[in-house]
């Protein structure tokens, strides 16, 4: 019995320490690839905005976006965090009617845009037109 215990003890430890941190299966996505094809990059945005079919890491990425917006990606990889604001910085400078669209539906009220500015702009990047 308290073998038992023992074994339901540690396999509810690994069950929350794995919940504490995305998915890394994704972390070799090639980002710079996909910022440099148009096509690739719209069948992201599309996904994220219920306006085409996701791929299986595009799927994850949805999964996990609004949990991250309200955790300041807490359970990201460092390679997501630098992976994220890469995109971000792409996305505001480069296709920013993307980014607006992203930003109406991700964060109607604007309270993300207030929490992350002050951060972005230190990374010199601007939210503002």
């Amino acid at each position: 019995m308290k073998l038992f215990i023992v074994a339901l003890f540690v396999a509810f430890f690994v069950i929350a320490y794995a919940a504490e941190k995305y998915t890394t299966k994704y972390d070799n996505v090639d980002l710079e690839k996909i910022l440099k094809s148009e096509r690739l990059l719209r069948n992201y945005v599309n996904c994220l905005l219920d306006k085409g079919r996701c791929s299986p890491d595009g799927q994850e990425l949805k999964k996990v976006l609004p949990d991250a917006l309200s955790t300041s990606c807490k359970k990201c990889s460092e390679t997501q965090k630098q992976g994220t604001k890469r995109i971000i910085q792409y996305l505001i400078k480069n296709k920013r009617n993307w980014w607006d669209q992203l930003e109406a539906k991700y964060d109607p009220t604007g309270s993300y845009r207030i929490q992350y500015e002050k951060e972005l702009k230190e990374q010199g990047i601007q939210l503002t037109n």
